[in-house]
């Protein structure tokens, strides 16, 4: 079971990290492009190179319509993708003045009782994007610019939520196992054991 969890936290990692590197690079090209445009209409340029000035506006050259509407929805999908791996892996940051005082075996319940209450909070968030999804695809609302149907970024993001939420309760019952038995199988911040 383990390995399936981590390979299906590895893959949402991979979809993620390829989701954010198409973002990065659209990003660069809308403002390469904008700069630009600016440039080409610039009385300098206007001067120095009328004719490929107006030709380069005239052949779009300018920032990507809808560039921060596909940014909006990307980054959602990605965070919630990179959830898993941070989950299963024990990435998340942690302040523990306070509990690096305190016994072995009370640090091992509050784990516990932080993933179940982690678990709990991914599968509302997941219930909650998918009332979102039904109700932007109900009333079909789509983007202001690209026109695109606003659900998809809903289904995209719902999809990283709940494999999120399937990871972070293999994870608090890992948890529960952990303080139950004494053992442990995911060490804080490392790649879990096999």
């Amino acid at each position: 079971m383990h390995k399936l969890m981590m390979g299906l936290a590895r893959f949402m990692a991979v979809l993620g990290g390829i989701a954010l590197s198409a973002l990065i690079l659209l990003t660069c090209v809308s403002i390469a492009g904008r700069l630009l445009n600016g440039l080409f209409h610039k009385d300098f340029m206007q001067n120095l190179l009328p004719g490929f000035s107006n030709w380069m506006i005239e052949i779009g050259v300018g920032p990507v319509n809808g560039d921060f509407e596909l940014v909006e929805s990307g980054v959602a999908f990605a965070i919630f993708a990179f959830i898993p791996l941070c989950q299963i892996t024990a990435g998340h940051a942690s302040v523990d003045i306070f509990t690096s005082k305190l016994s072995v075996g009370v640090n091992r319940f509050l784990r516990m009782l932080t993933e179940a209450v982690f678990a709990a909070v991914l599968i509302l968030i997941a219930v909650k994007l998918y009332d979102g999804m039904a109700s932007k695809m109900r009333y079909g609302e789509t983007s202001f610019l690209l026109q695109f149907p606003i659900w998809w970024a809903y289904a995209a993001s719902l999809f990283g939520a709940v494999i999120s939420a399937i990871v972070g309760i293999y994870v608090a019952a890992i948890r529960v196992y952990e303080f139950a038995t004494g053992r442990t199988i995911i060490t804080e911040g490392m790649e879990a054991e096999a």
